[in-house]
């Protein structure tokens, strides 16, 4: 049995105290002083029922679910989700050794502490901007301790980013060691029935990944003490739960702790002890299952585990094998071939615990420096999927799992917008110069990073934050190419017609450089098998221009699918090249008819908190117009004119943690507009907030 699943790994989680509430607000969060935190609204957390004895901590609030409701919930609003969950498709992957219809990752993340986690980012870059979701099928939102709650719901950033990529998002429900200050009337709280043998914990947790909008709870029970009793009431539970919840699409993972006894054991496996969690005589009890730590090293245990799974009538990779990431990264130790083999089906699926490392472990924690761990972690060295290294030790995501995308529909933009920057851009233009982050307001990424084929020097491919068309990046590409290099981007499933036009917005730094756009109306023949595009050339552009909008119509591909999107760059002279994409977007030519979303409506300062006469936390409200929108932005309208970007978000709330008065002005003017799939904006909505 390890600990670390149950002790050590969570017990990071566990200082049972925070520091003195801050302000932390909304992307693009204009200036620097603090403001009141009262009004700020955070990821929500509860305890099943009892409250612990004594006092909370500074800046900690202790809740009980059962009393919960969504009428007297004050930060519903900022912390539910607007973006539904997208469907997926499976390209054929980029590499031989990837797999489609086998093992499948979940990932537990902690993207803050349980008490004061932002409910809309906040003005810092410093964030675990996540982005390799085309590898991911579930992400539970970590977190939970005794000392604040042990009941954590996600927070809609997180939920609005997976959804846009098709990845489901689960509450955790986090019942601590007893070491950690676990108590065991916590456990029992949670299974309570009432006199009908209902399970009202089991409701409440419905009504809240309802009202959220996310995907269903990953319970984790691992108070030890219990008894059989306690065991088979948890057992019922969980099927109540699940039941419950699956008229909403709901789903449950149960993590390897307790066991049928009532006591915590973990197995590391699915055996005797375990598998009433999962299935029993009466049927399915859980959809998933995190089988912990213990297997590691020891093909007995998961292979029966799969074998055993196959028996019961279950899918052998709806078992999450645990890879403890939070340590050493990609440094961890994992016997890869137990549970993922180069040859023969893979033996379950698994699950990362903690691989927010790629940014904890960073002595430099900007952008790019946290966006080239991501891409070590999850493609591997020397990141392209296409092209794995050899391996020594880490057996990267990118080399084991078939990669999906959701981008099956038009109108599509991607403007390289990875949900954090260190300023915020609207049409090449800074409209905020305040670093911020906010997964929400982050794009649909290219899945495949970097896929580069190319006969001469491959030339370099990152995610750029010096400078960006729209939000806080950009794609850059540079080097001395000396010959043509092909950068894959999106797979799509895209329909083409007379009317199809795609849009590059781009600068060229240095070069010159020939640019060119590859649409594939096809797939490779096989895996690893080199993408068949079709390339139409993009007007020529010269060093020092500026950005520029470039547009294709590839009339004669009509009536066909796009399968995937690329860029061809051909230097000259082997000259260095410098070249950044600012957006690449897709969408049908439609002559006198608008694109633009219709307005929100109703925009009002629903509550406000001054700091002296020059500082002002508010938070604003509005209304959805009918009809598709991506996002709202809220911006401020400066005395001479000028606009400055405040926040944005998928709903239709907003927090505003420290709007500063511009010299004596009496009456701040703000104004929301939605923003459409290709970023083209409503009019406005407006309201004013007077001094």
């Amino acid at each position: 049995m390890l600990a670390v699943g149950a002790g050590a790994g969570a017990a990071a989680l566990l200082g049972g105290t925070a520091g003195p509430a801050v302000a932390a607000g909304p992307a693009g969060a204009v200036g620097g002083a603090p403001a009141p935190a009262d009004l700020a609204p955070y990821a929500s957390y509860w305890f099943p029922d009892t409250l612990p004895a004594g006092r909370p901590g500074p800046g900690i609030v202790w809740r009980s679910l059962r009393d919960w409701t969504p009428e007297s919930d004050p930060d519903l609003a900022y912390n539910r989700a607007g973006v539904p969950l997208a469907k997926r498709f499976t390209p054929v992957p980029p590499n031989t050794t990837a797999r489609a219809g086998q093992a499948r990752i979940a990932s537990l993340v902690s993207f803050g502490s349980t008490a004061q986690n932002p409910a809309q980012g906040s003005p810092t870059s410093d964030v675990y901007a996540f982005g390799h979701w085309a590898y991911l099928d579930e992400l539970v939102f970590w977190g939970g301790s005794a000392g604040e709650g042990i009941v954590l719901a996600p927070n809609a950033p997180v939920t609005d980013a997976a959804h846009r990529n098709g990845v489901r998002v689960l509450g955790n429900v986090f019942l601590p060691p007893v070491a950690y200050g676990g108590d065991l009337q916590w456990t029992r709280d949670l299974v309570q029935q009432d006199a009908l043998g209902g399970f009202p914990v089991a409701e409440q947790l419905v009504r809240v990944a309802v009202a959220y909008g996310f995907d269903g709870w990953f319970v984790n029970a691992e108070t030890d003490g219990g008894d059989s009793g306690l065991a088979g009431r948890m057992r019922e539970f969980l099927r109540a739960l699940r039941t419950r919840g699956a008229a909403h699409g709901l789903r449950i993972t149960w993590y390897d702790a307790m066991n049928c006894t009532g006591r915590v054991g973990w197995q590391g496996a699915l055996n005797d002890l375990n598998q009433e969690f999962f299935e029993d005589r009466a049927g399915r009890v859980a959809d998933t299952m995190f089988v912990d730590f213990g297997w590691r090293n020891h093909e007995e245990k998961l292979r029966p585990s799969g074998d055993r799974a196959d028996r019961i009538g279950r899918s052998r990779y709806e078992l999450w094998a645990g890879v403890d990431v939070e340590a050493r990264g990609w440094d961890t130790p994992v016997a890869w071939d137990d549970l993922v083999p180069r040859e023969g089906r893979h033996i379950v699926g698994y699950g990362f615990y903690r691989p927010e490392w790629t940014r904890n472990h960073l002595a430099d924690r900007s952008p790019g420096a946290f966006h080239a761990a991501e891409d070590r972690f999850w493609t591997g060295e020397p990141a392209d999927p296409s092209r794995p290294a050899p391996e020594h030790g880490w057996r990267a995501p990118a080399t084991v799992v078939a990669d999906r995308s959701t981008v099956t529909a038009l109108p599509f933009a991607c403007s390289f917008n990875t949900g954090h920057g260190l300023r915020w851009y609207e049409e090449g233009r800074v409209l905020s110069a305040v670093p911020w982050n906010h997964l929400g307001l982050q794009d649909l990424l290219p899945g495949r990073r970097w896929v580069v084929r190319t006969e001469g020097e491959r030339p370099a491919v990152t995610l750029d934050f010096a400078d960006a068309w729209r939000g806080g990046s950009s794609l850059l590409v540079e080097g001395r190419p000396t010959g043509p290099a092909e950068v894959g981007l999106h797979a799509t499933r895209l329909p083409l017609s007379r009317n199809t036009v795609l849009e590059l917005v781009h600068r060229t730094e240095a070069g010159p450089v020939a640019v060119e756009v590859g649409i594939a109306c096809r797939e490779p023949a096989a895996p690893g098998g080199a993408v068949p595009y079709t390339w139409l050339p993009v007007a020529a552009s010269g060093a020092g221009r500026g950005w520029r909008t470039s547009r294709v119509r590839p009339a004669a591909l009509a009536g066909g699918t796009a399968y995937g999107l690329a860029v061809r760059l051909t230097g000259r002279d082997g000259r260095p090249v410098r070249w950044r994409l600012g957006m690449l977007a897709v969408h049908e030519l439609r002559n006198g008819v608008s694109e633009r979303p219709a307005a929100p409506a109703g925009l009002a300062v629903d509550a406000s908190v001054r700091t002296g006469d020059r500082v002002a936390a508010l938070r604003v409200s509005w209304r959805r117009a009918p009809g598709p929108v991506r996002h709202h932005e809220l911006v401020r309208v400066l005395p001479d004119g000028t606009r400055r970007f405040l926040g944005g978000t998928c709903g239709t709330a907003l927090y505003v943690p420290a709007l500063e008065r511009a010299g004596r002005e009496r009456v701040t003017v703000l104004e929301v507009r939605a923003v459409g799939e290709r970023y083209t904006a409503s009019a406005p909505a407006r309201t004013s907030y007077r001094w």
